[in-house]
């Protein structure tokens, strides 16, 4: 069987009230929710062409799974089920076909096809890659998956400055480990103005 990469985009149906909840308390409902349309629709034209991975959408809620959306239908689609931020992206990883498997969401603006290329060339002399985030977290995530899978998700304090720090903390020892360049996700209003004031 070949191996591919794949890379796994974590997609919410950009619906007012269900979508960038927090951003929505600094710059309104209907801006926020613009934000997650546009910048997911920016993020799948850059990455799900390239040849060089397989693009995945990770869908929620799972209502939305079979539905088109603002999403390329040429896509294979995952339901991201249930659990938290770490359940959801440890899935794809134990179900897809063999190969690395690259995780990122649609909230950074800045990520573009090379962080891609080099999360996946990390991949080939390292056993785990982040993306850090400025706040904390982080924008990507990726793991070989050989010689084996193991959990890296749990116990790790989402949406706070400690997510990249609990993740790393639960990398195996012996495990290498890659970093690429830090990007800022867009969550509240400051970061909001930035992203303004870039387009």
């Amino acid at each position: 069987m070949k191996v591919r990469n794949h890379l796994v985009v974590m997609v919410k149906t950009p619906v007012p009230g269900r979508v960038k909840t927090r951003l929505s308390r600094d710059v309104g409902l209907i801006a926020a929710t613009a934000f997650a349309r546009v910048n997911a629709a920016r993020l799948l034209r850059t990455l799900a062409r390239d040849r060089r991975w397989t693009c995945w959408l990770a869908v929620t809620p799972a209502r939305d799974f079979c539905k088109q959306g603002p999403w390329p239908s040429r896509l294979g689609r995952l339901a991201q089920g249930r659990g938290d931020l770490g359940a959801r992206m440890f899935r794809p990883m134990e179900i897809l076909p063999p190969g690395p498997v690259v995780v990122v969401g649609t909230d950074v603006p800045g990520i573009r096809p090379a962080h891609v290329a080099a999360a996946f060339r990390s991949l080939g002399r390292c056993d785990a890659v982040f993306g850090p985030a400025k706040d904390g977290g982080y924008w990507l995530v990726g793991i070989k998956r050989r010689p084996r899978l193991l959990n890296i998700f749990r116990n790790v304090r989402w949406s706070s400055k400690h997510a990249l720090q609990d993740t790393i903390a639960n990398v195996p020892e012996g495990w290498r480990m890659g970093l690429l360049e830090t990007l800022e996700d867009v969550d509240e209003g400051a970061a909001y103005a930035r992203w303004r004031r870039r387009r």
